[in-house]
């Protein structure tokens, strides 16, 4: 996170002796990126994070890619697959490459246990659903319409509020999700052209550090192998932390869109970036004001970039049917654009009602077999109506 923040009790120096109410020691532990070099959070433990009385390797995640799946434009809706299972256990695979992968889940329950993706920083989007994100960090609250960011290697969990109608997206990366730099001036505070601003981050609550003792099970993903850690010792004991490097969350409605005299390209709906993939929100808008202007899009070939749209809300002006849950894969080298009749509907047309998630990715991105269950098989050939 681009922002200073803390909570709790920290002594005034780090690395200095900090003492707890008994007279023992706070273990202080030091989470960095990039070595020494990123950002970097301190955390003053009620006992040492180091202590595992188990650990042991579960069965490995199964290779779901779509090995002989065509080079074409995909349709797939992912409300239509469902695992039972809390927040990690009832994800399901439909996207993927060397850098990310991306899952859609309806939870039914919460977790007993506590979890870690050691391998990959996390991207979950709240499609339906409310509850709390808990990490050692403390809480942080969540509705529909959240975009939260977990860093790699936060143990935490995710609690509903009720099982009536969840729905997560989640998007995992081996780099970690930043605000462009273009947003932000020397100093890193945010930009007036930027299209969020500081107040609009929701950042952790500060939650008692827990002192509970026994067998505590955390697993941990490292990218298709699982393990089972047993700590002694509750893991959210933290007493205070200051620090970059923490959750966060952004609510899509939050996001304020930019538009222009003509049709403007998709950076302008920039929300993250990633060494090899970025993250976009489509919101409601006015269109371009040119006398002339096409407000959709126009024909593109990515000749180096895979698109990915998840459609959340609303009426999507470039695209017939698609509904909240549809994915749109359009891949790297093969043209896409609006479908018939979709360019000539949008001349003279004012404001567009749609929510959106758009995933850009700097190299191919191979579907799953979940995509094959679930697509709409005529989708490529749509284009000819």
């Amino acid at each position: 996170m681009a922002f200073y923040h803390k909570l709790g009790s920290i002594p005034k120096k780090k690395h200095t002796t900090f003492y707890k109410p008994d007279g023992t020691l706070y273990r202080e532990e030091l989470v960095s990126s990039k070595g020494f070099s990123g950002i970097y959070t301190n955390k003053y433990h009620l006992n040492m994070p180091t202590k595992a009385t188990k650990i042991t390797e579960l069965p490995k995640l199964a290779d779901e890619v779509w090995h002989e799946a065509e080079l074409r434009h995909f349709h797939f809706l992912t409300d239509t697959l469902k695992k039972e299972g809390d927040f990690f256990n009832s994800r399901v695979s439909y996207l993927e490459n060397n850098h990310c992968k991306m899952y859609a889940a309806k939870p039914t329950k919460n977790p007993d246990y506590f979890f870690k993706n050691v391998y990959a920083h996390e991207y979950v989007f709240i499609h339906r659903g409310s509850g709390v994100l808990l990490s050692d960090y403390g809480s942080l609250p969540f509705v529909a319409g959240d975009q939260i960011i977990i860093p790699q290697a936060t143990i935490y969990q995710m609690h509903f509020d009720s099982f009536d109608d969840n729905k997560i997206v989640v998007i995992e990366s081996d780099t970690p999700y930043e605000i462009p730099r273009h947003y932000r001036n020397e100093y890193g505070q945010l930009e007036e052209h930027a299209p969020y601003e500081e107040r609009n981050f929701k950042m952790p609550q500060f939650m008692e550090p827990k002192g509970d003792l026994g067998d505590f099970r955390i697993l941990m993903k490292a990218g298709n192998r699982i393990f089972e850690y047993m700590q002694p010792h509750h893991p959210f004991d933290i007493g205070g932390w200051d620090g970059y490097l923490y959750p966060f969350a952004f609510n899509i409605k939050d996001y304020n869109p930019k538009v222009g005299r003509i049709h403007l390209p998709p950076p302008i709906h920039l929300l993250y970036h990633t060494k090899h993939f970025v993250l976009c929100n489509f919101n409601p808008r006015p269109f371009d004001w040119h006398e002339d202007a096409i407000p959709a899009p126009y024909y593109h070939s990515n000749v180096d970039s895979a698109e990915v749209l998840y459609y959340v809300e609303g009426d999507f002006m470039s695209r017939k049917g698609v509904g909240p849950g549809s994915v749109t894969l359009h891949p790297l080298g093969i043209p896409h654009g609006p479908q018939p009749g979709k360019t000539e509907a949008s001349v003279g047309a004012k404001f567009t009602h749609e929510y959106a998630l758009m995933l850009d990715t700097f190299e191919p991105l191979f579907p799953t077999t979940n995509v094959q269950k679930t697509e709409d098989p005529a989708y490529p050939y749509s284009w000819l109506e």
